[in-house]
């Protein structure tokens, strides 16, 4: 480590102003699109865990998480959140919900694996839109991203099978809204801060995190650029192009997987900019791999948020490989039948405004944003009932469990 320290060092003092380049591309996407869509869900976050609305809904959902992804309810809240806010909000609550001893070691793990996600804001309004120039393939990337994201937390509730859960709360009291009504109260009175307190600590902490993401962001951009520029990178450009030829992929995209490997935003952008001679499907399988590993960037990021934790970094790294594997494979696979979505855009998504970017962001986010969030409640609930019936059919023919 100490040598690749010093070798970094060394590019710095070579390429001065490729280092400086960078730099100010990796503050501009933080002040430009990270600050504003994670600093609000940061510190609303804060504020939902100190008023117990996350223990509200853990209480909710608990029924329906345990059976199927082997998590606790309040789990379902942390998976809501990072869909909806992106990476790494996911990460700074389950580091919380461990703070409280509401997740163990493996649940964690399992938590942060399958919900650490982009959001839908960074997917259709920078990637598909600004990146791609077509708002008609944000559903390809939503199904790929988010349908990779649940068979994720599908394949890791093998993980840690041995591991006893985290106790369930007591079900005695009846009603199951009283029950969630009753465990955000005490929530709310064992936390005991004054809501000017809680909303100035909230800020403070949220300050603080964001720093930290934009402060690693900003180190990637550099790294990768004063490595590429001292043409240290070569030797992977050879690797991962041999890599896609064997896959079919056109080599040519080998720069957008390099860039995706470090900085999610960077790599997205590489292959939305790539030849126009090169087949749609290939680029957007890319894009779809490299919102889907996330880059180094995300990963420093995560490693950051539960270093205080003793929840472990290679679960997560496997899981977000095999995402983004898995979301790759999936554009490739519903290319051709979601072509017919594609030619319906019309009616579907709002067209885009140049003189209006926000309120058109807005327009195309909505449709994309309900139908994954249906979609997600939809497979669970179906997941849950199918558990149900067998168990209910397994204890009628002498089963115990």
């Amino acid at each position: 480590m100490a040598f690749v320290v010093i070798a970094i060092i060394l590019c710095l003092f070579a390429f001065p102003h490729d280092g400086l380049r960078a730099a100010l591309r990796g503050v501009s996407i933080w002040w430009d699109v990270l600050f504003p869509a994670l600093f609000p869900f940061f510190v609303i976050s804060e504020i939902m865990l100190g008023f117990g609305i996350v223990h509200f809904f853990g209480t909710l959902l608990d029924p329906m998480m345990r059976p199927v992804f082997r998590i606790p309810g309040i789990g379902g809240f942390v998976m809501a959140m990072g869909f909806a806010a992106g990476y790494p909000v996911a990460a700074k609550l389950t580091s919380q919900l461990w703070e409280q001893k509401l997740v163990n070691r493996e649940e964690g793990e399992r938590l942060v694996a399958f919900t650490t996600s982009s959001d839908p804001i960074f997917l259709i309004g920078a990637v598909s839109i600004g990146f791609f120039h077509d708002a008609s393939l944000a559903m390809i990337l939503a199904v790929a991203h988010y349908g990779g994201s649940l068979l994720i937390g599908l394949m890791m509730r093998f993980h840690g099978r041995k591991s006893l859960p985290t106790p369930q709360k007591s079900k005695s009291g009846g009603w199951i809204w009283k029950r969630a009504f009753d465990a955000m109260h005490t929530a709310r009175i064992q936390d005991g801060r004054s809501l000017g307190t809680l909303l100035s600590q909230s800020i403070i902490h949220s300050f603080n995190l964001i720093f930290v993401v934009g402060g690693l962001v900003v180190f990637f951009s550099v790294v990768l650029e004063v490595l590429t520029s001292a043409h240290v990178m070569n030797m992977m450009y050879v690797l991962i192009s041999s890599v896609l030829q064997l896959t079919g992929l056109p080599s040519e995209l080998s720069q957008a997987v390099m860039n995706g490997l470090f900085e999610v935003t960077l790599g997205a952008k590489a292959a939305g900019n790539a030849p126009d001679a090169l087949a749609l499907s290939s680029k957007v399988a890319i894009g779809a791999f490299i919102l889907s590993w996330g880059g180094m960037s995300v990963h420093a990021q995560i490693v950051s948020l539960l270093s205080h934790t003793n929840l472990r970094y290679l679960p997560f790294f496997v899981a977000r490989l095999i995402h983004a594997l898995l979301s790759a494979a999936i554009v490739l696979v519903i290319w051709e039948p979601m072509q017919a979505f594609r030619d319906a855009k019309a009616a579907f998504f709002p067209q885009y405004e140049p003189s209006s970017p926000v309120l058109s962001y807005l327009k195309l986010m909505l449709p994309v944003s309900v139908s994954v969030t249906l979609g997600a409640f939809t497979v669970i609930a179906g997941l849950f009932a199918a558990y149900s019936l067998l168990k209910l059919v397994y204890e009628k023919v002498g089963g115990t469990r």
